[in-house]
């Protein structure tokens, strides 16, 4: 957890530091779980250890969607990380904007229940990199489904079947005008029980205020944060009628 300090007293400025040299050691852990082969091969892959794995992901250059950003490695580190808080074992969880399909694997490869969405266009790679890492390592067969935010949301998740302990989203609001449509699904896919584990790069102002409007429907708590990425990990719930 990183805390920032509004005086700068001695004590707390070495506070300050040694925080800011947790932050750098943890990335500095999170990024060293990427590597590159080193044999070039007929098909381009890049290389993450989680959970005990060696996970190949192959990456769709010409698309946002279809390459690894380091909100997801935070992501899949924070599960890997955390399971004690956040046990993925037989729980339902569904990732959306789920792109190459790294943190849905490592959620997998945890024991849940896993529903990997995102757009028509990224579904073969998605599915591809899914199938390839998690077939007969995984207690429960993860599955891939097209999900347009705020599209058929009725028809293709109705409300009655959500049962989602947790819904998984890294880096989804990034340059695109579809953020009225993001939260909508998000407030659609949810119970009142479902925990939203949300990784954030802060990029540009529109986006950001994203998060002010997310308040509005959502109890939001922000768990870590990681200065030198510019990325923050939220844990967010279903605000209550009452509370609401």
């Amino acid at each position: 957890r990183f805390f920032y300090l509004s005086h700068f007293t001695k004590e707390e400025t070495d506070l300050e530091k040694d925080t800011d040299d947790d932050n750098k050691k943890v990335v500095a852990e999170i990024m060293a779980r990427c590597f590159v082969p080193r044999l070039i091969t007929t098909t381009s892959w890049e290389g993450f250890h989680f959970v005990g794995q060696e996970i190949r992901i192959t990456e769709g250059m010409d698309c946002y969607g279809a390459v690894v950003w380091p909100s997801a490695l935070v992501l899949c580190y924070f599960l890997e990380t955390n399971v004690k808080h956040y046990n993925m074992v037989d729980k339902n969880v569904i990732e959306i904007g789920a792109g190459t399909g790294l943190v849905s694997i490592v959620a997998s490869l945890l024991g849940a229940h896993v529903i990997a969405t995102d757009l028509p266009e990224l579904l073969g790679n998605l599915r591809y990199n899914i199938s390839r890492n998690t077939k007969m390592k995984c207690k429960h067969l993860p599955q891939v489904k097209e999900l347009s935010w705020g599209v058929a949301l009725d028809e293709n998740f109705p409300r009655s079947s959500n049962n989602f302990d947790y819904i998984l989203a890294a880096d989804v609001v990034y340059a695109h005008p579809f953020l009225e449509e993001l939260l909508i699904t998000f407030d659609h896919l949810c119970k009142e029980t479902t925990v939203i584990l949300w990784v954030m790069k802060f990029r540009l102002e529109k986006e950001n205020n994203f998060v002010d409007r997310f308040k509005e429907l959502f109890d939001l708590e922000e768990i870590s944060s990681f200065p030198s990425l510019n990325i923050k990990l939220y844990k967010a719930m279903k605000k209550s009628r009452r509370s609401a």
